[in-house]
């Protein structure tokens, strides 16, 4: 994401207007993980000793075997200063859902089809599933949430070929 300059910021008093742009060249063909990992959010991740965090996810319950309510942390920011919300869960879980293949590593970390998300309000939302899925969370360890700028400019390859379905 270049020619935006990112919002002023403060330290001690004396404003700072970041500068230049990022230029990232990584031939691997794993590049889009490290990417990914290092630019987006998570519903949850893993601790050192292997286990499962909320990340932007605060709090989650299941109120019968087919629907789980969460709750998302406030004041979680993207690099371009938009705050992370239930909207931008959501925008990545539907996008996510068009795709084939979401997760090339493996279709066990695929959510059913048929899953719905319903937005209550700005930092809560619940999912509808058409079955029992207990090991959704852990699956969420794979989804990952961008910034509207990401999906309006970028998209994993929207922009330049239509598609999400490369994931690149």
């Amino acid at each position: 994401m270049t020619g935006q300059v990112a919002p002023e910021s403060t330290t001690e008093g004396v404003t700072h207007t970041p500068v230049g742009t990022v230029n990232v060249v990584d031939p691997h063909p794993l590049n889009w993980l490290y990417i990914t990992w290092n630019t987006m959010e998570e519903p949850v991740r893993t601790d050192e000793r292997g286990h499962m965090v909320g990340a932007i996810l605060e709090d989650s319950r299941w109120t019968d075997g087919k629907t789980l309510e969460i709750d998302v942390r406030r004041g979680i920011r993207f690099q371009d200063g938009e705050e992370c919300t239930a909207h931008n869960f959501k925008r990545a879980f539907d996008e996510m859902q068009r795709w084939r293949a979401p997760h090339p590593p493996g279709t066990n970390l695929n959510i059913h089809q048929d899953t719905s998300i319903e937005i209550v309000d700005d930092y809560k939302l619940v999912i509808h599933f058409p079955e029992p899925d207990g090991l959704v969370l852990g699956k969420m360890r794979g989804m990952h949430i961008p910034s509207t700028r990401f999906w309006d400019e970028i998209g994993f390859g929207y922009k330049k070929q239509g598609s999400g379905e490369g994931h690149r």
